[in-house]
């Protein structure tokens, strides 16, 4: 069977999904809810611990551009934005021939530390294990990639939902994805906000930068 053109993956909890059976694109969801199923996954690693095991998984099969996102999207896309406006969204970024895109309303920027962000905010004390400390994307992108690591960071796709061709994503070998799927479950809840991290650097995986790739990647 060969792969989709599109395809959305879906990163739920416990989450109402029945938006995206009007999509009219291929959709996989994977449920982190703790009921038994062929795509359930263990509740570790936010969005981050899905993509990366997507990715694996379907490494050698993978759409030719892939939306992920998750489950509650439309809160943080541009107001008014539907299922079908996201749908069109998705084949939009194709036929124009972009390789990746975020979806997200809003854009960030920030330092190694993940600076300015709210994780010392008190209204998230208690709701979040990584209450309080800063956000490691300097330290994980150390692990990630060779090089220097840079002081600012550009994130055109934050909250976890982006758009992304199959070729950038191949620009990786497998075995970076298995160590960076490997660094997210070393914090399974995401208490060092290793998860929030990754969300900082989805730009800098998939640019299609090959000259970021680590040499004992490439060997295996």
């Amino acid at each position: 069977m060969s792969a989709p053109d599109f395809e959305v993956v879906v990163a739920r909890y416990r989450e109402d999904v029945a938006w995206t059976a009007g999509l009219g694109l291929a959709v996989t969801i994977y449920d982190k809810s703790g009921v038994p199923g062929e795509l359930s996954l263990p509740n570790i690693g936010r969005e981050s611990h899905t993509y990366l095991s997507h990715i694996v998984g379907r490494y050698d099969s993978l759409a030719g551009h892939t939306a992920f996102v998750q489950a509650a999207p439309f809160e943080h896309m541009p107001p008014g934005a539907t299922p079908e406006s996201f749908a069109d969204r998705v084949r939009q970024n194709a036929r124009l021939g972009l390789h990746f895109s975020g979806f997200a309303a809003f854009k960030l920027k920030c330092d190694r530390l993940g600076r300015p962000h709210d994780l010392a905010d008190p209204a998230r004390h208690g709701h979040r294990p990584g209450f309080g400390r800063d956000i490691p994307v300097g330290e994980v992108y150390a692990k990630l990639f060779s090089g220097p690591v840079p002081e600012q960071f550009l994130v055109p796709a934050p909250a976890g939902m982006f758009f992304v061709s199959r070729q950038r994503i191949l620009a990786r070998p497998l075995a970076f994805y298995r160590r960076a799927l490997d660094i997210v479950a070393a914090d399974p809840d995401d208490a060092g906000n290793t998860g929030h991290a990754f969300e900082r650097l989805w730009q800098v995986i998939f640019n299609g930068d090959a000259g970021l790739n680590r040499l004992e990647d490439c060997d295996r």
